[in-house]
C-alpha cells in the first residue's frame, strides 16, 4: 500500500551518519603529466612482476570461468600452509589483506568501540574503523617510528583492536620483534592485536620477526600478509591472516562467500612455492634500496631508513624545493612517486623502489629539479 511521504523525510536514499565524513582512500596515480617514459613508483610494486609460475597457473584457468572458486581457498592456505609451517586450519585468505582488515573491523568493532593505530599507520586502518561505526584512536609516534608506550597510554576499556604496520607503511621504519611483545604484553587480553606484515619478506634485520609465533600461540594476535607486493600479484588481491581459531571462525563468518577469485587462488599457489623467484626480488631490493637511499641523501634530502621496498624522501619547505613541487616536476619527466600529505607527511614523498631504470631516472631527475634547471 502506497502512504504519502513524510515531508520532512530525506529526498534520496541516504547513508548512515558517518558515512560521508569518510576521507576515501586514495590509490598513487597511474599516469605522468608529461610524455616521457613512465615509470610508476608510487603503489610500492615489485619491479621484477609475477613469477612465471604464477602467470601459467592463472592462464590456465581461462577454460574454466563458469565454476566458481572454492569458496573456502583450501589449496591456496594448504600451499602457504606448507610453506611457512603453519596450521591451514588457522588461515583464513581474503581479497588482499585490505580486506581482512576490513573483516577485523567489521567482526570487532561497533559504535562506542574503538580502533587504535599509529600516526603514520596505513591509512585502511582509520577507514575500516570508521566504517564497522568505531572510533579512530591514534597514538603519536617517535622519529616516524611506532611508539610502544604511546598506544599502550591510549588503551582504554572501549578500545577492541589494535592495528600495527610492522613494516610501517608509508615510513618504511618497523618495531624489534621484542617491542612487540612488550606492547602484546602490555595490552588487555580481550584486545586483539593485529600485526599488518605486508612488506616483511624485504625485511633483512635480525631483531625482527612477522609474528608467526606470537599469531600461532597467543589468543588475541592476528598476523597478515600480502601477495600484492614482493609477489607481484597487486592486480589479483590475494591477502591472507594466520591467528588463533576462533578469530578466524569469527571472520569467516562476515567474509563473502566467494572472495577469493579461482585464477587468483591458483596463481597464489604458483608464486608462494617458487622460493628462487622470491629470492630474486629479494636480492634486486637489497642491491637498489641501499642505492637509491644513498644517491637521495648525497643530493642534500633527508631519507628516513627504510625496511621496506619503497623510501621517504622529505623536501624542506622553502619556495621551489618543496615536496608538491618536486612532485610535480618528477611527474612531467615520467617519474610518478607518490605524495603522502594525507598521511600528515606534506613536505615527503614516498618512492618504491623500481627497476634500475627507473631508480636511475629518478635520482637523475631529482637532481636537476634541486639545481632548478
Amino acid at each position: 500500500m502506497l502512504t504519502t511521504a513524510d515531508p520532512r523525510s530525506p529526498s534520496r536514499p541516504e547513508p548512515r551518519p558517518g558515512v560521508m565524513e569518510i576521507a576515501p582512500y586514495v590509490p598513487g596515480r597511474t599516469k605522468s603529466t608529461g610524455g616521457a617514459k613512465l615509470h610508476k613508483l608510487s603503489s610500492n610494486e615489485t619491479p621484477l612482476g609475477p613469477s612465471p609460475r604464477a602467470v601459467e597457473a592463472f592462464s590456465a584457468c581461462a577454460g574454466h570461468l563458469e565454476l566458481y572458486p572454492d569458496g573456502g581457498s583450501t589449496g591456496l592456505r594448504e600451499a602457504i600452509a606448507d610453506v611457512y609451517g603453519l596450521n591451514p586450519e588457522r588461515m583464513i585468505c581474503g581479497n588482499g589483506s585490505d580486506e581482512i582488515l576490513e573483516l577485523v573491523a567489521r567482526a570487532y568493532i561497533g559504535p562506542g568501540d574503538e580502533g587504535l593505530y599509529s600516526e603514520y599507520g596505513f591509512l585502511v586502518y582509520k577507514i575500516a574503523i570508521l566504517a564497522a561505526g568505531g572510533t579512530p584512536v591514534v597514538a603519536p609516534e617517535q622519529n616516524l617510528t611506532t611508539d610502544v608506550d604511546a598506544l599502550l597510554a591510549r588503551v582504554t576499556p572501549r578500545t577492541k583492536v589494535v592495528f600495527l604496520a610492522n613494516p610501517n607503511n608509508p615510513t618504511g621504519t618497523y618495531l624489534p620483534f621484542d617491542e612487540i611483545r612488550r606492547l602484546h604484553a602490555g595490552l588487555p587480553s580481550n584486545v586483539l592485536l593485529v600485526l599488518d606484515a605486508a612488506y616483511a619478506e624485504y625485511v633483512r634485520r635480525n631483531d625482527y620477526e612477522a609474528g608467526v609465533e606470537l599469531a600461532a600461540t597467543a589468543d588475541n594476535v592476528l598476523m597478515t600478509r600480502t601477495f600484492s607486493k614482493i609477489y607481484g600479484l597487486a592486480a589479483l588481491r590475494i591477502g591472507w591472516a594466520y591467528g588463533p581459531a576462533h578469530v578466524i571462525d569469527a571472520l569467516n563468518r562476515v567474509r563473502g562467500p566467494f572472495n577469493v577469485s579461482a585464477a587468483s587462488q591458483a596463481a597464489g599457489i604458483a608464486a608462494v612455492r617458487d622460493r628462487a623467484f622470491l629470492e630474486t626480488a629479494v636480492a634486486h631490493n637489497d642491491k637498489w634500496l641501499d642505492w637509491v637511499s644513498q644517491e637521495v641523501a648525497a643530493l642534500g634530502l633527508q631519507v628516513t631508513p627504510s625496511v621496506g621496498n619503497f623510501v621517504l624522501i622529505h623536501f624542506p619547505e622553502e619556495p621551489g624545493r618543496t615536496a608538491a613541487e618536486a612532485d610535480a616536476y618528477l611527474s612531467a619527466r615520467g617519474c610518478v612517486l607518490r605524495a603522502v600529505g594525507a598521511y600528515g607527511l606534506p613536505n615527503a614523498l614516498r618512492m618504491s623502489i623500481g627497476s634500475e631504470e627507473a631508480n636511475r631516472e629518478v635520482v637523475s631527475v631529482l637532481k636537476e629539479f634541486l639545481a632548478g634547471r
